[in-house]
Protein backbone atom coordinates (compact mmCIF):
# COMPACT_ATOMS: atom_id res chain seq x y z
CA UNK A 1 0.00 0.00 0.00
CA UNK A 2 2.83 2.14 0.52
CA UNK A 3 4.56 1.83 -2.90
CA UNK A 4 0.76 2.68 -4.20
CA UNK A 5 1.10 5.64 -1.93
CA UNK A 6 4.06 6.82 -3.46
CA UNK A 7 3.07 6.38 -6.84
CA UNK A 8 0.16 8.62 -6.16
CA UNK A 9 2.20 11.54 -4.42
CA UNK A 10 4.47 11.35 -7.95
CA UNK A 11 0.60 12.17 -9.99
CA UNK A 12 0.94 15.66 -9.51
CA UNK A 13 0.76 16.92 -13.56
CA UNK A 14 -1.85 16.97 -15.89
CA UNK A 15 0.91 15.92 -17.94
CA UNK A 16 -0.45 12.32 -18.26
CA UNK A 17 -3.34 13.34 -20.79
CA UNK A 18 -0.41 13.06 -23.30
CA UNK A 19 -0.57 9.50 -23.06
CA UNK A 20 -3.86 9.54 -25.08
CA UNK A 21 -2.21 11.50 -27.81
CA UNK A 22 -0.89 8.11 -29.89
CA UNK A 23 -5.13 7.51 -30.24
CA UNK A 24 -6.14 10.70 -31.26
CA UNK A 25 -3.24 11.44 -33.76
CA UNK A 26 -4.97 9.37 -36.35
CA UNK A 27 -8.04 11.85 -36.57
CA UNK A 28 -5.90 14.74 -36.78
CA UNK A 29 -8.48 16.02 -39.36
CA UNK A 30 -11.28 16.01 -36.93
CA UNK A 31 -9.47 17.70 -34.39
CA UNK A 32 -8.65 20.51 -36.74
CA UNK A 33 -12.04 20.73 -38.14
CA UNK A 34 -13.20 21.11 -34.23
CA UNK A 35 -10.27 23.62 -33.40
CA UNK A 36 -11.71 25.90 -36.25
CA UNK A 37 -14.87 25.86 -35.73
CA UNK A 38 -13.86 26.29 -31.98
CA UNK A 39 -11.77 29.60 -32.87
CA UNK A 40 -14.69 30.76 -34.94
CA UNK A 41 -17.09 30.44 -32.21
CA UNK A 42 -14.67 31.93 -29.54
CA UNK A 43 -13.68 35.07 -31.77
CA UNK A 44 -17.48 35.76 -32.48
CA UNK A 45 -18.36 35.23 -28.38
CA UNK A 46 -15.82 38.72 -27.86
CA UNK A 47 -17.32 40.37 -31.06
CA UNK A 48 -20.56 40.75 -29.76
CA UNK A 49 -19.75 42.90 -26.47
CA UNK A 50 -18.72 45.52 -29.47
CA UNK A 51 -22.08 45.08 -30.58
CA UNK A 52 -23.85 45.73 -27.91
CA UNK A 53 -21.65 48.67 -27.15
CA UNK A 54 -22.08 50.26 -30.48
CA UNK A 55 -26.02 49.11 -29.84
CA UNK A 56 -26.23 51.15 -25.88
CA UNK A 57 -24.40 54.09 -27.41
CA UNK A 58 -26.54 54.17 -30.57
CA UNK A 59 -29.50 55.05 -28.57
CA UNK A 60 -27.96 58.19 -27.11
CA UNK A 61 -27.01 59.53 -31.30
CA UNK A 62 -30.80 58.60 -32.27
CA UNK A 63 -29.71 57.50 -35.76
CA UNK A 64 -32.39 54.54 -36.35
CA UNK A 65 -30.65 53.36 -39.18
CA UNK A 66 -27.52 53.08 -37.71
CA UNK A 67 -29.17 51.33 -35.08
CA UNK A 68 -31.21 48.74 -37.19
CA UNK A 69 -27.99 48.03 -39.10
CA UNK A 70 -26.19 47.06 -35.35
CA UNK A 71 -29.05 44.75 -34.23
CA UNK A 72 -28.97 42.86 -37.95
CA UNK A 73 -24.88 42.40 -37.26
CA UNK A 74 -25.61 41.18 -34.19
CA UNK A 75 -28.29 38.51 -35.62
CA UNK A 76 -25.50 37.34 -38.58
CA UNK A 77 -22.97 37.02 -35.32
CA UNK A 78 -25.51 34.84 -33.11
CA UNK A 79 -26.18 32.64 -36.69
CA UNK A 80 -22.39 32.26 -36.91
CA UNK A 81 -22.15 31.58 -33.27
CA UNK A 82 -25.10 28.97 -33.46
CA UNK A 83 -23.11 27.71 -36.59
CA UNK A 84 -20.03 27.08 -35.37
CA UNK A 85 -21.15 25.88 -31.93
CA UNK A 86 -22.88 22.76 -33.96
CA UNK A 87 -20.09 21.59 -36.15
CA UNK A 88 -17.55 22.03 -32.51
CA UNK A 89 -19.86 19.78 -30.92
CA UNK A 90 -20.81 17.45 -33.54
CA UNK A 91 -16.72 17.00 -34.49
CA UNK A 92 -15.57 16.79 -30.57
CA UNK A 93 -18.38 14.72 -29.33
CA UNK A 94 -17.44 12.33 -32.76
CA UNK A 95 -13.73 11.99 -31.85
CA UNK A 96 -14.13 11.39 -27.88
CA UNK A 97 -16.54 8.32 -28.77
CA UNK A 98 -14.04 7.35 -31.71
CA UNK A 99 -10.86 7.78 -29.55
CA UNK A 100 -12.36 5.80 -26.56
CA UNK A 101 -13.54 2.96 -28.37
CA UNK A 102 -9.79 2.32 -30.04
CA UNK A 103 -8.61 2.88 -26.28
CA UNK A 104 -10.84 0.07 -25.46
CA UNK A 105 -10.62 -1.99 -28.32
CA UNK A 106 -6.67 -1.66 -27.35
CA UNK A 107 -6.94 -2.45 -24.01
CA UNK A 108 -9.13 -5.51 -24.96
CA UNK A 109 -6.91 -6.75 -27.29
CA UNK A 110 -3.76 -6.35 -25.03
CA UNK A 111 -5.16 -8.15 -21.77
CA UNK A 112 -7.06 -10.55 -24.30
CA UNK A 113 -3.18 -12.17 -25.23
CA UNK A 114 -1.75 -11.38 -21.58
CA UNK A 115 -0.79 -15.27 -20.08
CA UNK A 116 -2.21 -16.50 -16.62
CA UNK A 117 0.71 -14.79 -14.71
CA UNK A 118 -0.71 -11.12 -15.32
CA UNK A 119 -4.25 -12.04 -13.61
CA UNK A 120 -2.64 -13.31 -10.45
CA UNK A 121 -1.62 -9.68 -9.58
CA UNK A 122 -5.31 -8.04 -11.10
CA UNK A 123 -9.12 -8.93 -10.10
CA UNK A 124 -10.75 -9.53 -13.44
CA UNK A 125 -13.31 -7.05 -12.33
CA UNK A 126 -10.74 -4.51 -11.77
CA UNK A 127 -9.39 -5.00 -15.33
CA UNK A 128 -13.07 -4.25 -16.34
CA UNK A 129 -13.19 -0.93 -14.40
CA UNK A 130 -10.32 0.27 -16.01
CA UNK A 131 -11.85 -0.85 -19.36
CA UNK A 132 -15.30 0.84 -18.44
CA UNK A 133 -14.91 3.85 -15.98
CA UNK A 134 -11.46 4.79 -16.36
CA UNK A 135 -12.13 5.06 -20.37
CA UNK A 136 -15.85 7.09 -20.05
CA UNK A 137 -13.89 9.25 -17.58
CA UNK A 138 -11.45 9.99 -20.65
CA UNK A 139 -15.05 10.53 -23.00
CA UNK A 140 -16.20 13.25 -20.61
CA UNK A 141 -12.34 15.20 -21.08
CA UNK A 142 -12.00 14.46 -25.02
CA UNK A 143 -15.71 14.92 -26.00
CA UNK A 144 -16.23 17.76 -23.45
CA UNK A 145 -13.97 18.98 -21.35
CA UNK A 146 -10.78 19.94 -23.42
CA UNK A 147 -13.27 21.80 -26.48
CA UNK A 148 -14.50 23.58 -23.29
CA UNK A 149 -11.51 24.40 -21.85
CA UNK A 150 -9.95 25.30 -24.96
CA UNK A 151 -13.16 27.94 -25.32
CA UNK A 152 -12.63 29.44 -22.04
CA UNK A 153 -9.07 29.90 -22.60
CA UNK A 154 -9.60 31.69 -26.01
CA UNK A 155 -12.35 33.86 -24.28
CA UNK A 156 -9.82 34.21 -21.34
CA UNK A 157 -7.44 35.59 -23.27
CA UNK A 158 -9.22 37.59 -25.86
CA UNK A 159 -11.22 38.84 -23.16
CA UNK A 160 -8.57 40.23 -20.80
CA UNK A 161 -6.75 41.92 -24.52
CA UNK A 162 -10.28 43.31 -25.16
CA UNK A 163 -10.52 44.95 -21.39
CA UNK A 164 -7.25 46.51 -21.95
CA UNK A 165 -8.29 47.87 -25.03
CA UNK A 166 -11.57 49.21 -23.61
CA UNK A 167 -10.23 50.74 -20.23
CA UNK A 168 -6.40 50.26 -19.54
CA UNK A 169 -7.06 51.60 -15.78
CA UNK A 170 -9.49 49.01 -14.99
CA UNK A 171 -7.67 46.27 -16.61
CA UNK A 172 -4.72 46.59 -14.45
CA UNK A 173 -7.15 46.42 -11.44
CA UNK A 174 -8.37 43.23 -12.96
CA UNK A 175 -5.24 42.03 -13.40
CA UNK A 176 -3.94 42.72 -10.06
CA UNK A 177 -7.18 39.86 -8.96
CA UNK A 178 -5.35 37.02 -11.41
CA UNK A 179 -2.35 35.71 -8.97
CA UNK A 180 -4.86 35.43 -5.97
CA UNK A 181 -7.15 33.34 -8.32
CA UNK A 182 -4.05 31.26 -9.65
CA UNK A 183 -2.85 30.58 -6.51
CA UNK A 184 -5.66 27.89 -5.00
CA UNK A 185 -5.95 26.43 -8.49
CA UNK A 186 -2.29 25.01 -8.71
CA UNK A 187 -2.59 24.20 -5.36
CA UNK A 188 -5.57 22.43 -4.62
CA UNK A 189 -5.39 21.15 -7.97
CA UNK A 190 -2.59 19.15 -7.24
CA UNK A 191 -4.00 17.82 -3.93
CA UNK A 192 -7.11 16.85 -6.69
CA UNK A 193 -5.28 14.90 -8.57
CA UNK A 194 -4.27 12.51 -5.64
CA UNK A 195 -7.57 12.03 -4.67
CA UNK A 196 -9.21 11.26 -7.82
CA UNK A 197 -6.14 8.60 -8.61
CA UNK A 198 -7.12 7.15 -5.59
CA UNK A 199 -10.87 7.38 -6.04
CA UNK A 200 -10.60 5.27 -9.44
CA UNK A 201 -8.18 2.56 -7.48
CA UNK A 202 -11.19 2.07 -5.05
CA UNK A 203 -13.51 2.12 -7.74
CA UNK A 204 -12.00 -0.49 -9.16
CA UNK A 205 -11.20 -2.23 -6.38
CA UNK A 206 -15.14 -2.60 -5.46
CA UNK A 207 -15.43 -4.04 -9.05
CA UNK A 208 -13.20 -6.87 -8.42
CA UNK A 209 -14.71 -7.33 -5.42
CA UNK A 210 -18.12 -7.67 -7.19
CA UNK A 211 -17.42 -9.57 -10.13
CA UNK A 212 -15.37 -12.27 -7.73
CA UNK A 213 -18.67 -12.69 -5.41
CA UNK A 214 -21.10 -12.72 -8.90
CA UNK A 215 -18.95 -15.53 -10.30
CA UNK A 216 -19.47 -17.67 -7.18
CA UNK A 217 -22.56 -16.81 -6.15
CA UNK A 218 -23.53 -20.45 -5.70
CA UNK A 219 -20.83 -20.98 -3.45
CA UNK A 220 -21.15 -17.89 -1.47
CA UNK A 221 -25.17 -18.95 -0.77
CA UNK A 222 -24.16 -22.78 0.00
CA UNK A 223 -21.49 -21.61 2.47
CA UNK A 224 -24.57 -18.52 4.08
CA UNK A 225 -21.35 -16.40 3.36
CA UNK A 226 -23.69 -13.69 1.91
CA UNK A 227 -23.38 -11.64 5.02
CA UNK A 228 -19.89 -11.62 5.25
CA UNK A 229 -19.36 -10.91 1.24
CA UNK A 230 -21.83 -8.25 1.38
CA UNK A 231 -19.85 -6.92 4.55
CA UNK A 232 -16.89 -6.94 2.38
CA UNK A 233 -18.36 -4.92 -0.07
CA UNK A 234 -19.85 -2.42 1.77
CA UNK A 235 -16.66 -1.90 3.20
CA UNK A 236 -14.59 -1.42 0.07
CA UNK A 237 -17.65 1.00 -1.38
CA UNK A 238 -17.77 3.22 1.70
CA UNK A 239 -14.22 3.42 1.26
CA UNK A 240 -14.50 4.45 -2.00
CA UNK A 241 -17.16 6.90 -1.44
CA UNK A 242 -15.32 8.44 1.58
CA UNK A 243 -12.31 8.72 -0.98
CA UNK A 244 -14.65 10.51 -3.41
CA UNK A 245 -15.95 12.37 -0.39
CA UNK A 246 -12.92 14.01 0.27
CA UNK A 247 -11.89 14.46 -4.01
CA UNK A 248 -15.61 16.10 -3.86
CA UNK A 249 -15.15 18.35 -0.90
CA UNK A 250 -11.57 19.74 -2.20
CA UNK A 251 -13.04 20.34 -5.58
CA UNK A 252 -15.76 22.77 -3.75
CA UNK A 253 -13.41 24.69 -1.46
CA UNK A 254 -11.36 25.27 -4.77
CA UNK A 255 -14.68 26.27 -6.68
CA UNK A 256 -15.73 28.68 -4.12
CA UNK A 257 -12.31 30.27 -3.23
CA UNK A 258 -11.72 30.73 -7.18
CA UNK A 259 -15.62 32.66 -7.87
CA UNK A 260 -15.45 34.47 -5.26
CA UNK A 261 -12.10 36.13 -5.37
CA UNK A 262 -13.07 36.38 -9.21
CA UNK A 263 -16.64 38.20 -8.82
CA UNK A 264 -15.28 40.11 -5.53
CA UNK A 265 -12.76 41.76 -7.82
CA UNK A 266 -15.06 42.24 -10.68
CA UNK A 267 -18.08 44.19 -8.49
CA UNK A 268 -15.08 46.29 -7.38
CA UNK A 269 -13.73 47.08 -10.62
CA UNK A 270 -17.00 48.15 -11.99
CA UNK A 271 -17.56 50.23 -9.01
CA UNK A 272 -14.42 52.23 -10.08
CA UNK A 273 -16.42 52.13 -13.69
CA UNK A 274 -19.59 53.70 -12.93
CA UNK A 275 -17.66 56.19 -10.83
CA UNK A 276 -15.84 57.26 -13.92
CA UNK A 277 -18.80 56.55 -16.50
CA UNK A 278 -20.28 59.38 -13.21
CA UNK A 279 -17.29 61.85 -14.49
CA UNK A 280 -17.66 61.54 -18.02
CA UNK A 281 -14.15 60.04 -18.79
CA UNK A 282 -16.17 56.64 -19.83
CA UNK A 283 -18.95 56.38 -21.88
CA UNK A 284 -22.18 54.20 -20.88
CA UNK A 285 -21.49 51.65 -24.18
CA UNK A 286 -17.64 51.35 -23.22
CA UNK A 287 -18.76 50.60 -19.33
CA UNK A 288 -21.72 47.66 -20.44
CA UNK A 289 -18.67 46.20 -22.92
CA UNK A 290 -16.54 46.58 -20.15
CA UNK A 291 -18.80 44.85 -17.86
CA UNK A 292 -19.82 41.79 -20.59
CA UNK A 293 -15.74 41.21 -21.30
CA UNK A 294 -15.06 41.06 -17.67
CA UNK A 295 -18.19 38.87 -17.01
CA UNK A 296 -16.99 36.90 -19.70
CA UNK A 297 -13.51 36.67 -17.98
CA UNK A 298 -15.01 35.52 -14.64
CA UNK A 299 -16.85 32.94 -15.98
CA UNK A 300 -14.16 31.63 -18.38
CA UNK A 301 -11.82 31.82 -15.03
CA UNK A 302 -14.18 30.05 -12.94
CA UNK A 303 -15.36 27.69 -15.85
CA UNK A 304 -11.63 26.32 -16.41
CA UNK A 305 -11.23 25.78 -12.49
CA UNK A 306 -14.00 23.45 -12.88
CA UNK A 307 -12.61 22.00 -16.23
CA UNK A 308 -9.02 21.57 -13.95
CA UNK A 309 -10.56 19.02 -11.58
CA UNK A 310 -12.11 16.82 -14.43
CA UNK A 311 -8.55 17.26 -16.06
CA UNK A 312 -6.91 15.84 -12.61
CA UNK A 313 -9.31 12.73 -12.85
CA UNK A 314 -9.29 11.79 -16.49
CA UNK A 315 -5.22 12.02 -15.90
CA UNK A 316 -5.25 9.29 -13.18
CA UNK A 317 -7.65 7.68 -15.26
CA UNK A 318 -5.09 7.93 -18.24
CA UNK A 319 -2.34 6.89 -16.15
CA UNK A 320 -4.23 3.93 -15.08
CA UNK A 321 -4.57 2.90 -18.68
CA UNK A 322 -1.23 3.82 -20.04
CA UNK A 323 -0.05 1.15 -17.23
CA UNK A 324 -1.89 -1.42 -18.72
CA UNK A 325 -1.41 -0.95 -22.29
CA UNK A 326 2.62 -0.63 -21.31
CA UNK A 327 1.99 -3.91 -19.07
CA UNK A 328 4.97 -6.15 -19.22
CA UNK A 329 3.76 -9.92 -19.74
CA UNK A 330 6.35 -12.51 -18.59
CA UNK A 331 5.56 -14.64 -21.85
CA UNK A 332 6.32 -13.25 -25.26
CA UNK A 333 6.57 -14.47 -28.80
CA UNK A 334 10.47 -14.00 -30.53
CA UNK A 335 11.06 -11.63 -32.64
CA UNK A 336 11.66 -13.81 -35.47
CA UNK A 337 9.75 -17.02 -34.43
CA UNK A 338 10.43 -20.20 -35.64
CA UNK A 339 7.34 -22.56 -37.34
CA UNK A 340 6.04 -25.43 -36.09
CA UNK A 341 7.64 -28.30 -38.99
CA UNK A 342 4.16 -29.69 -40.50
CA UNK A 343 3.09 -32.10 -40.39
CA UNK A 344 3.09 -32.15 -36.72
CA UNK A 345 4.06 -35.51 -35.11
CA UNK A 346 2.85 -34.45 -31.92
CA UNK A 347 6.52 -35.68 -29.66
CA UNK A 348 6.46 -33.69 -26.53
CA UNK A 349 10.47 -32.92 -24.23
CA UNK A 350 10.49 -31.89 -21.12
CA UNK A 351 14.03 -31.60 -20.48
CA UNK A 352 14.93 -30.59 -16.84
CA UNK A 353 12.44 -28.41 -16.29
CA UNK A 354 12.11 -26.51 -12.51
CA UNK A 355 8.61 -24.41 -12.41
CA UNK A 356 7.74 -21.99 -9.35
CA UNK A 357 4.10 -20.22 -10.31
CA UNK A 358 4.81 -16.34 -9.68
CA UNK A 359 2.33 -16.02 -6.75
CA UNK A 360 3.86 -19.26 -5.03
CA UNK A 361 8.06 -18.46 -5.60
CA UNK A 362 9.03 -20.16 -2.54
CA UNK A 363 7.47 -23.54 -3.54
CA UNK A 364 8.44 -25.17 -6.56
CA UNK A 365 5.14 -26.75 -8.82
CA UNK A 366 7.94 -28.66 -11.02
CA UNK A 367 11.67 -29.42 -9.38
CA UNK A 368 13.98 -30.40 -12.60
CA UNK A 369 10.89 -32.84 -14.37
CA UNK A 370 12.26 -34.79 -17.74
CA UNK A 371 10.04 -36.60 -19.74
CA UNK A 372 9.87 -37.52 -23.28
CA UNK A 373 6.35 -38.58 -24.89
CA UNK A 374 6.43 -40.24 -28.57
CA UNK A 375 4.26 -39.59 -31.10
CA UNK A 376 0.88 -41.07 -31.06
CA UNK A 377 1.60 -41.95 -27.67
CA UNK A 378 -0.80 -42.14 -24.75
CA UNK A 379 0.62 -41.52 -21.28
CA UNK A 380 -1.13 -40.42 -18.02
CA UNK A 381 -0.35 -38.34 -15.57
CA UNK A 382 -1.39 -39.57 -11.79
CA UNK A 383 -0.06 -38.08 -8.40
CA UNK A 384 -1.96 -36.78 -5.18
CA UNK A 385 -3.05 -32.84 -5.38
CA UNK A 386 -0.84 -30.66 -6.19
CA UNK A 387 1.99 -32.65 -7.10
CA UNK A 388 2.08 -31.06 -10.54
CA UNK A 389 0.31 -32.77 -13.31
CA UNK A 390 -1.48 -29.76 -14.12
CA UNK A 391 1.26 -27.77 -14.69
CA UNK A 392 2.57 -30.01 -16.78
CA UNK A 393 -0.46 -29.51 -18.93
CA UNK A 394 -0.13 -25.37 -18.48
CA UNK A 395 3.37 -24.89 -19.37
CA UNK A 396 2.44 -27.20 -22.60
CA UNK A 397 0.52 -24.46 -23.53
CA UNK A 398 2.91 -22.02 -22.93
CA UNK A 399 0.57 -20.19 -20.28
CA UNK A 400 3.88 -19.86 -18.38
CA UNK A 401 7.63 -20.24 -19.00
CA UNK A 402 9.49 -22.29 -16.63
CA UNK A 403 12.57 -20.74 -14.67
CA UNK A 404 15.20 -23.38 -16.11
CA UNK A 405 14.57 -26.36 -18.65
CA UNK A 406 13.13 -26.79 -21.72
CA UNK A 407 9.93 -27.93 -23.51
CA UNK A 408 10.03 -29.20 -27.03
CA UNK A 409 6.92 -29.91 -29.70
CA UNK A 410 8.85 -31.85 -32.05
CA UNK A 411 12.19 -30.85 -31.34
CA UNK A 412 11.41 -26.97 -31.13
CA UNK A 413 11.48 -24.90 -27.88
CA UNK A 414 8.12 -23.99 -27.36
CA UNK A 415 9.83 -20.32 -26.73
CA UNK A 416 11.59 -20.00 -30.14
CA UNK A 417 7.71 -20.22 -31.43
CA UNK A 418 4.76 -18.04 -31.67
CA UNK A 419 2.23 -19.36 -29.07
CA UNK A 420 -0.52 -19.07 -31.73
CA UNK A 421 1.49 -21.23 -34.12
CA UNK A 422 1.65 -23.96 -31.80
CA UNK A 423 -1.18 -23.64 -29.54
CA UNK A 424 -3.49 -24.74 -33.08
CA UNK A 425 -1.81 -28.19 -32.95
CA UNK A 426 -3.20 -28.22 -29.18
CA UNK A 427 -6.61 -29.65 -28.00
CA UNK A 428 -7.23 -28.84 -24.33
CA UNK A 429 -10.21 -30.23 -21.69
CA UNK A 430 -9.82 -28.29 -18.75
CA UNK A 431 -10.65 -29.80 -15.12
CA UNK A 432 -13.07 -26.80 -14.69
CA UNK A 433 -14.75 -27.14 -18.16
CA UNK A 434 -15.35 -23.25 -20.07
CA UNK A 435 -18.88 -22.66 -21.10
CA UNK A 436 -19.73 -19.53 -23.01
CA UNK A 437 -22.78 -17.66 -23.16
CA UNK A 438 -23.61 -18.41 -26.69
CA UNK A 439 -25.34 -21.54 -28.41
CA UNK A 440 -24.39 -24.99 -27.77
CA UNK A 441 -23.45 -25.10 -31.74
CA UNK A 442 -21.40 -21.88 -30.55
CA UNK A 443 -19.84 -23.40 -27.91
CA UNK A 444 -18.28 -26.88 -29.59
CA UNK A 445 -17.16 -24.28 -32.87
CA UNK A 446 -15.44 -22.17 -30.87
CA UNK A 447 -11.85 -23.94 -31.37
CA UNK A 448 -12.60 -23.89 -34.80
CA UNK A 449 -14.71 -21.13 -36.26
CA UNK A 450 -15.28 -22.38 -39.79
CA UNK A 451 -16.54 -25.95 -38.86
CA UNK A 452 -19.89 -26.99 -40.59
CA UNK A 453 -22.90 -27.76 -38.95
CA UNK A 454 -22.53 -31.41 -39.92
CA UNK A 455 -18.94 -31.63 -38.43
CA UNK A 456 -20.15 -29.63 -34.77
CA UNK A 457 -22.90 -32.39 -34.76
CA UNK A 458 -20.31 -34.96 -35.23
CA UNK A 459 -18.09 -33.77 -32.64
CA UNK A 460 -20.94 -34.13 -30.06
CA UNK A 461 -22.11 -37.19 -31.01
CA UNK A 462 -18.25 -38.78 -30.54
CA UNK A 463 -18.31 -37.01 -27.03
CA UNK A 464 -21.87 -38.89 -26.32
CA UNK A 465 -23.60 -35.32 -26.00
CA UNK A 466 -25.58 -35.02 -29.44
CA UNK A 467 -28.72 -36.42 -27.28
CA UNK A 468 -28.70 -33.86 -24.69
CA UNK A 469 -28.28 -31.22 -26.82
CA UNK A 470 -31.03 -32.30 -29.21
CA UNK A 471 -32.92 -32.18 -26.17
CA UNK A 472 -32.86 -28.81 -25.10
CA UNK A 473 -35.33 -26.77 -26.47
CA UNK A 474 -33.91 -25.17 -29.41
CA UNK A 475 -31.65 -28.16 -29.70
CA UNK A 476 -27.73 -26.71 -31.21
CA UNK A 477 -29.52 -23.02 -31.18
CA UNK A 478 -30.23 -23.18 -27.11
CA UNK A 479 -28.40 -20.39 -25.40
CA UNK A 480 -26.30 -21.79 -22.72
CA UNK A 481 -26.42 -18.95 -19.88
CA UNK A 482 -23.15 -17.68 -18.31
CA UNK A 483 -20.85 -20.27 -17.72
CA UNK A 484 -23.32 -23.00 -18.81
CA UNK A 485 -25.91 -22.54 -15.84
CA UNK A 486 -28.46 -24.78 -17.76
CA UNK A 487 -26.50 -27.33 -17.83
CA UNK A 488 -24.99 -30.15 -15.14
CA UNK A 489 -21.52 -30.67 -14.68
CA UNK A 490 -20.93 -33.32 -16.86
CA UNK A 491 -23.07 -32.18 -19.75
CA UNK A 492 -20.51 -28.77 -20.19
CA UNK A 493 -17.76 -31.45 -19.97
CA UNK A 494 -19.10 -33.52 -22.86
CA UNK A 495 -19.72 -30.02 -24.45
CA UNK A 496 -15.80 -29.24 -23.76
CA UNK A 497 -14.86 -32.24 -24.98
CA UNK A 498 -16.66 -32.19 -28.22
CA UNK A 499 -15.03 -28.83 -28.58
CA UNK A 500 -11.42 -30.83 -28.42
CA UNK A 501 -12.47 -33.66 -30.87
CA UNK A 502 -14.30 -30.88 -33.50
CA UNK A 503 -10.59 -29.11 -33.20
CA UNK A 504 -8.94 -31.92 -34.69
CA UNK A 505 -5.49 -31.46 -33.09
CA UNK A 506 -2.36 -33.98 -33.10
CA UNK A 507 -1.69 -32.89 -29.57
CA UNK A 508 -4.62 -33.43 -27.24
CA UNK A 509 -4.47 -32.82 -23.57
CA UNK A 510 -7.56 -33.86 -20.72
CA UNK A 511 -7.30 -32.10 -17.17
CA UNK A 512 -9.33 -34.79 -15.63
CA UNK A 513 -11.64 -34.39 -18.70
CA UNK A 514 -13.95 -36.88 -17.40
CA UNK A 515 -13.76 -36.41 -13.71
CA UNK A 516 -17.59 -35.26 -13.48
CA UNK A 517 -19.18 -38.13 -15.25
CA UNK A 518 -21.78 -40.79 -14.62
CA UNK A 519 -20.59 -44.06 -15.21
CA UNK A 520 -22.72 -44.58 -18.86
CA UNK A 521 -21.46 -41.17 -19.84
CA UNK A 522 -17.81 -42.07 -18.65
CA UNK A 523 -18.27 -45.09 -20.85
CA UNK A 524 -19.46 -43.41 -23.93
CA UNK A 525 -16.89 -40.55 -23.50
CA UNK A 526 -14.22 -42.64 -23.08
CA UNK A 527 -14.73 -44.84 -26.01
CA UNK A 528 -14.86 -41.41 -27.55
CA UNK A 529 -11.40 -39.87 -26.53
CA UNK A 530 -10.03 -43.75 -27.45
CA UNK A 531 -11.02 -42.62 -30.82
CA UNK A 532 -9.87 -39.33 -30.70
CA UNK A 533 -6.69 -40.64 -29.55
CA UNK A 534 -5.92 -42.51 -32.65
CA UNK A 535 -2.47 -41.27 -34.50
CA UNK A 536 -2.16 -38.15 -32.16
CA UNK A 537 -0.13 -38.08 -28.90
CA UNK A 538 -2.40 -37.79 -25.91
CA UNK A 539 -1.23 -36.79 -22.08
CA UNK A 540 -4.32 -36.88 -19.89
CA UNK A 541 -4.18 -35.96 -16.15
CA UNK A 542 -6.38 -39.22 -14.62
CA UNK A 543 -8.23 -39.81 -11.46
CA UNK A 544 -10.10 -42.99 -13.11
CA UNK A 545 -8.61 -46.14 -13.09
CA UNK A 546 -10.22 -46.85 -16.23
CA UNK A 547 -8.63 -44.11 -17.81
CA UNK A 548 -5.23 -44.52 -16.80
CA UNK A 549 -5.37 -48.71 -17.44
CA UNK A 550 -5.87 -47.73 -21.40
CA UNK A 551 -2.48 -45.63 -20.93
CA UNK A 552 0.60 -46.83 -22.58
CA UNK A 553 2.55 -44.89 -19.82
CA UNK A 554 1.60 -43.64 -16.54
CA UNK A 555 4.28 -41.01 -14.99
CA UNK A 556 3.63 -40.61 -11.14
CA UNK A 557 4.09 -37.78 -9.78
CA UNK A 558 4.63 -36.68 -6.21
CA UNK A 559 5.98 -33.08 -4.68
CA UNK A 560 7.11 -31.65 -8.14
CA UNK A 561 9.63 -34.67 -9.13
CA UNK A 562 8.92 -37.68 -11.49
CA UNK A 563 8.26 -40.42 -8.78
CA UNK A 564 7.89 -43.36 -10.74
CA UNK A 565 7.15 -44.39 -14.47
CA UNK A 566 5.77 -47.51 -15.84
CA UNK A 567 2.22 -49.60 -16.94
CA UNK A 568 -0.34 -49.96 -14.23
CA UNK A 569 0.46 -53.88 -13.59
CA UNK A 570 4.64 -52.93 -13.76
CA UNK A 571 3.71 -49.83 -11.11
CA UNK A 572 1.30 -51.90 -8.81
CA UNK A 573 3.58 -54.67 -8.33
CA UNK A 574 6.88 -52.20 -7.22
CA UNK A 575 4.25 -51.49 -3.85
CA UNK A 576 5.08 -47.78 -4.06
CA UNK A 577 3.11 -44.32 -4.38
CA UNK A 578 0.86 -45.33 -7.25
CA UNK A 579 -0.14 -48.78 -5.90
CA UNK A 580 -1.51 -46.75 -2.90
CA UNK A 581 -3.14 -44.26 -5.14
CA UNK A 582 -4.40 -47.08 -7.12
CA UNK A 583 -5.91 -48.91 -3.94
CA UNK A 584 -7.36 -45.18 -2.28
CA UNK A 585 -8.11 -42.78 -4.75
CA UNK A 586 -8.91 -44.43 -8.70
CA UNK A 587 -11.86 -45.55 -8.89
CA UNK A 588 -13.31 -47.32 -12.60
CA UNK A 589 -17.16 -46.14 -12.07
CA UNK A 590 -18.18 -49.58 -11.63
CA UNK A 591 -16.37 -50.40 -8.08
Amino acid sequence: MADIQQERAKSKRVGALRGLWPFIAPYRAMVIIAALALITTASVSLILPLAVRRVVDGFSSGNLDLLDQYFGAALGIAGVLALGTGVRYYYVTRLGERVVTDIRRALFDRVVGMSPAYFERLLTGEILSRITTDTTLILSVIGSSVSVALRHLLTLIGGLVLLILTSAKLSGLVLLIVPAVVVPIVVLGRRLRVLSRENQDWIANSSGKASEALQAVQTVQAFTHEGQTRADFADVSEKSFASAKLRISTRAVMTAIVIFLVFAGVVGVLWIGARDVHAGTMSAGELVQFLIYAVMVAGAVGALSEIWGELQRAAGATERLVEMLGAEDPVTDPAAPKALPRPVRGEIRFEDVTFRYPARPEAPALNGVSLTVAPGETVALVGPSGAGKSTILQLLMRFYDPQSGAIRLDGVDLRDMARADFRRSLALVPQDPVIFAASARDNIRFGRPDASDAEVEAAAEAAAAHGFIAALPQGYDTYLGERGVMLSGGQKQRIAIARAILRDAPVLLLDEATSALDAESERAVQQAVDRLAEGRTLLVVAHRLATVKRADRIVVFDHGRIAAIGTHEALVAEDGLYARLARLQFTDGAA
